[in-house]
């Protein structure tokens, strides 16, 4: 079989078109069944032919712990032999690493509640840093009491399975900056909306998690690479549901930070569990921090399925810009102007959770930067985070969108 990749002018679009051919490449060799086959690369540009290989390789994931029979695994496709100029053996692995965090990352958002609790998931993402490298440590209930994680804790009250706060961390002896950056990751592993519940659409409320997953796939990537930055990752895990303790509308917490946060909405509940984790960042003096939420259907709606809604304390986003265009998952910024501050402001507390209707994606931001006192930049991931049918080499279901980002701007942050 002989295939070109479609001719365009930008890197971007370039890069992408060759992804969309591998994809396509991937559906013709499942078609025939194929175990094997060898890749023979023509191109004069190594990263062109590197990126068909990567559309073959991400598009051939499939999540089948719940599938039974040979007739539910459509992709065959075990092995691939690639011949091409100017690629190495330590490109293929790299490439090979970054995927299998992709995996993982997609892994996480498909799994059931019912089978991946926060504990469960804390159990798994220890095995992942075991198997790649990074060190993990998991604070259990009783600690984070201690630490007065009071967003954590009052998401989790309606539960009947207990928090965890996962702490990643990879710290190489070459490591070339000091202080590190941190990566944040929303951890709800099912989000039902609390009493104000969720009543038009909560199936594939497990994809409520997608930004500790993508956390997680990138220290997985990160480690195996063995990239010279050190690195921290925080991901507070919990379910979001009812019971006689679950709090309600009204209800006011007291964060980690000390600050009193009146609750109007049980259903923006991402936004409590990030703020603990923010707060508790700061102990690190971090040279960055960046967190990634599946937040707001306000993101989803502003982007679709093909982009990120940032917001930051005025950090520069060049860099990270850069990397969503190379591997096309792309990012829209957003201004955070006072009138937003004045949007979260409370009457009976210090801040609220939800600050209205209109630029949801936004006022969300602003309630996070409450707790930031360091550049920071936030990542909502809401919109690509889980596809209802597949989309090129983004199959259906979870995507591991944020694992291919983190994983080049950290590479390129230390180039």
């Amino acid at each position: 079989m002989i295939a070109k990749i479609k001719k365009e002018t930008e890197t971007s679009y370039r890069f992408q078109a060759a992804r969309e051919l591998g994809a396509k490449l991937k559906k013709v060799l499942n078609a025939e069944k194929a175990e094997k086959a060898s890749f023979v690369s023509l191109s004069a540009k190594p990263e062109d032919t590197l990126a068909v290989i990567e559309g073959i390789v991400l598009a051939n994931y499939q999540f089948l712990i719940y599938k039974t029979g040979d007739r539910n695994k459509p992709n065959t496709l075990g092995s691939l032999g690639v011949k091409a100029n100017g690629v190495s053996e330590a490109d293929l692995k790299e490439l090979y690493d970054v995927a299998v965090g992709t995996f993982a990352a997609r892994d996480y958002v498909n799994e059931p509640v019912i089978t991946l609790s926060a504990t469960e998931w804390s159990k798994r993402i220890t095995k992942l840093g075991k198997d790649t490298g990074f060190k993990t440590t998991v604070l259990d209930k009783k600690k984070i009491e201690a630490l007065r994680m009071g967003g954590l804790l009052g998401v989790n009250k309606g539960s009947v399975e207990p928090p965890t706060f996962n702490i990643l961390e990879w710290k190489p002896k070459n490591a070339k900056n000091k202080k590190p950056i941190v990566l944040v990751g929303k951890g709800v592993v099912y989000d039902t909306g609390g009493y104000n519940i969720k009543t038009v659409q909560m199936a594939q409320m497990k994809s409520d998690m997608g930004g500790g997953a993508a956390v997680s796939g990138a220290f997985a990537a990160i480690a195996a690479n063995k990239l010279p930055v050190y690195v921290i990752g925080l991901i507070p895990a919990t379910d979001n549901r009812i019971d006689g303790k679950a709090i309600v509308a009204d209800d006011v917490l007291t964060m980690m930070s000390g600050t009193k946060v009146e609750v109007l909405n049980t259903d923006a509940e991402g936004r409590l569990i990030l703020a603990d984790a923010l707060h508790y960042a700061k102990q690190y003096d971090p040279e960055l921090v960046i967190d990634l939420a599946t937040l707001t259907g306000a993101a989803a709606r502003v982007t679709g399925h093909f982009g990120i809604s940032a917001c930051s304390d005025k950090t520069d986003l060049k860099g990270l810009k850069e990397s969503g265009e190379k591997v096309y998952e792309r990012i829209m910024e957003f201004p955070m102007w006072r009138e937003y501050h004045d949007a979260i402001k409370s009457d009976v507390a210090d801040i609220k959770n939800i600050g209205g209707a209109a630029g949801g994606n936004i006022t969300s931001a602003t309630f996070l930067h409450h707790f930031t006192d360091y550049p920071w930049i936030h990542l909502d991931i809401a919109g690509p985070s889980f596809m209802n049918a597949d989309f090129d080499y983004r199959v259906k279901g979870g995507t591991g969108v944020g694992v291919r980002l983190l994983y080049d701007f950290i590479k390129n942050s230390v180039a």
